[in-house]
Parts: C-alpha cells; structure tokens; sequence
C-alpha cells in the first residue's frame, strides 16, 4: 500500500515512518506542509492520505477540500490535536473519510488505514495505477498507452506495478527483485532482460521513453517533458 503522510511534526512523522516500515507491507512519501502535500497527491498514485490539520503554508481542511473539487477521491485520514466536535464535523464536511485524535496508538493508526484500504478497494471492481499516459489494470494485467494495450506476463506486470507504485522515485534494483522473487533471485542479470521486454511493449513504438534507467541504482518512470 502506497501511503502520503502529510505531517509538520518531524518527530511524528519520523515515529509513523519507522511503524509502518518494520511492517514491510507500505510506501510511504512525506510532506511537511499542506502545499506541498497537496502537490504530491495531485501528481502521483497513492492509496490513501494520512492528513494533519494543523500546517504551515495551507492547512488540512482546505488541502482535503481541494483535493475533492479536483476529483481525487482517494481515503483521507486526518489527524488532529483538536477534539471538538466541530473541528471533527469539519473534516468530515470538508471530504475526510476518518480521523485520529491526537496523541494516538499506533496499532490503531494501522487499524484505520487498513479498513479505509478494504472499504475503498471493496467498492472498485477493477483499480489502476496512472502515470502519465500510462494506465495499468491490476485486475487483467493489462497495460495501456494512448489507444495501445499491452497484455503483461507476471513478471513484466510485478515489475510495472513496482515502478508505478514508486513513480516518479526510483525502484532500486533490489526492490524490484524481491517483488518479482523474494528471496529466490534467479542466476545472471534476469532483471535487466525483463526490463528489456517491458520497454519493447510500452516504450518502443512511442516518442518518449517512460522506463529510464538509473545507473548502479535501479529504474524509474518519468514524465514527458
């Protein structure tokens, strides 16, 4: 699950971070303040928003609130030190899912966001992940480009998943291996073979290249230009 904590706390983002890290089933980005929040959730694919109210340059409400008016309907979870009945209304109203009273148990932190998960990913028969022109149907495995659909074998759909999912970061090398194979990597530079497939389908037949590679350090998706 790709998450975007949205926090100004450093020390509550650092302890929410570390959480969710030992779990091993989460991505996390970070934002410290709500304009530059609000650019991320706009820009990339996340599952779900974790989201403080209190922060610098533009406050959680009006972050949550712009983000409904363009559309993005993933889960919002907000966090606040405010335990009014009115600020919580206000969340609500202004297109929040849940919210945490600070301080919280992080064991329901994760509770949480797990039920925000099923309940968003329940409602959706088939989810995608989007980036650019790229749209990939985790249901069928099925990727498309402009009016071109590409159908993906196992590996090729993990390995476009992963990058997906981490766009516009890096996937390390490493990363990639462990979702295609855990902890059985096959002999030779298999990655670099699938990742020669991958582009001959998506990259190939069109003008710009999504797939770059980053030397000694893996591969990313990036954007045209």
């Amino acid at each position: 699950m790709k998450i975007l904590l949205i926090e100004d706390s450093q020390d509550i983002a650092g302890v929410i971070f570390d959480f969710f890290e030992i779990r091993g089933d989460y991505l996390l980005d970070y934002a410290s303040d709500g304009r530059h929040g609000l650019e991320l959730a706009t820009r990339n694919h996340y599952d779900l928003i974790i989201l403080d109210i209190m922060l610098p340059l533009m406050d959680g409400l009006d972050v949550c609130k712009t983000l409904r008016n363009r559309g993005v309907d993933l889960p919002v979870l907000m966090l606040t030190a405010r335990s009014d009945r009115e600020d919580i209304l206000e969340g609500f109203e202004q297109g929040a899912d849940d919210y945490l009273v600070k301080p919280f148990d992080l064991n329901i932190l994760e509770a949480r966001v797990q039920a925000l998960y099923r309940r968003k990913t329940g409602a959706v028969a088939t989810k995608f992940l989007h980036f650019g022109e790229l749209k990939l149907d985790l249901v069928n495995r099925v990727v498309e480009r402009s009016d071109c659909r590409f159908k993906l074998n196992q590996t090729q759909f993990t390995i476009l998943k992963t990058l997906l999912m981490r766009a516009p970061d890096v996937a390390t090398r490493d990363e990639l291996i462990k979702e295609v194979w855990q902890d059985d990597e096959p002999d030779g530079d298999v990655l670099r073979s699938h990742i020669y497939q991958l582009r001959n389908q998506i990259d190939k037949p069109f003008r710009h290249a999504y797939i770059k590679t980053v030397p000694k350090v893996g591969y990313q998706l990036t954007a045209e230009t």
